[in-house]
């Protein structure tokens, strides 16, 4: 079953909430939540290596399993229809050259192009510290998490980022290679049980300058 969608973008921005409990009777299909990461992986990211990964963690046995790591969110993981597990793949850099080359035989990029920024991102890449791999990777992940959110409020549907879960384990709790696969966040999309709660926002006055 999917939910109206909206294209009223002002309604998305400022509709969304953080919910905590869901309709546990809702379930995303797997096509329609394809869908919303698709249109959410249309984010940027650094030099377009779009490092995120995402579990969809769905099934009663996944969310068993997921429970003992999700600290006090334990009634987003049961309610909700899913709990999309947001990582960062610190070797992106692996599909420079399936994107870029998509991006030439699309005619988006001529291949002159292509070959110089390859060369130039190799060295990039290869000099890159951890520390800056791992920040850029949380950026970009960041950046297709928000997506995320507000695409799923499109399709009618509300969310909820979560911070605090076990990030030491979830990785290889969900059988990926923790030294590769770095925890962003995870996500709950469901359709929400209640309206949520309105928050109040700091002043631009006081969180921006103009100089």
């Amino acid at each position: 079953m999917s939910y109206i969608k909206t294209n009223d973008f002002y309604e998305i921005m400022t509709g969304r909430r953080s919910i905590r409990s869901y309709d546990p009777e809702v379930k995303i299909s797997k096509e329609e939540m394809t869908e919303i990461l698709k249109e959410a992986t249309t984010a940027p990211s650094s030099t377009n290596m779009q490092p995120w990964r995402f579990v969809i963690i769905e099934s009663p046995e996944a969310k068993a399993a997921l429970a003992p790591l999700a600290s006090f969110n334990q009634q987003q993981v049961t309610t909700s229809s899913a709990v999309i597990a947001v990582f960062g793949d610190l070797n992106s850099f692996e599909n420079a050259e399936a994107i870029y080359g998509k991006a030439v035989e699309l005619g988006y990029m001529p291949q002159e192009v292509k070959d110089r920024q390859l060369t130039a991102l190799s060295s990039h890449y290869a000099n890159m510290s951890p520390e800056v791999n791992k920040y850029t990777v949380l950026i970009d992940g960041g950046l297709v998490s928000m997506q995320l959110m507000l695409v799923a409020r499109a399709h009618g549907y509300d969310t909820n980022p979560i911070g605090g879960y076990d990030k030491e384990n979830i990785a290889e709790s969900l059988g990926l290679d923790k030294e590769r696969y770095f925890p962003v966040m995870l996500l709950s999309i469901g359709k929400a049980a209640d309206a949520g709660y309105t928050s109040v926002r700091l002043p631009i006055e006081q969180v921006a300058q103009w100089k």
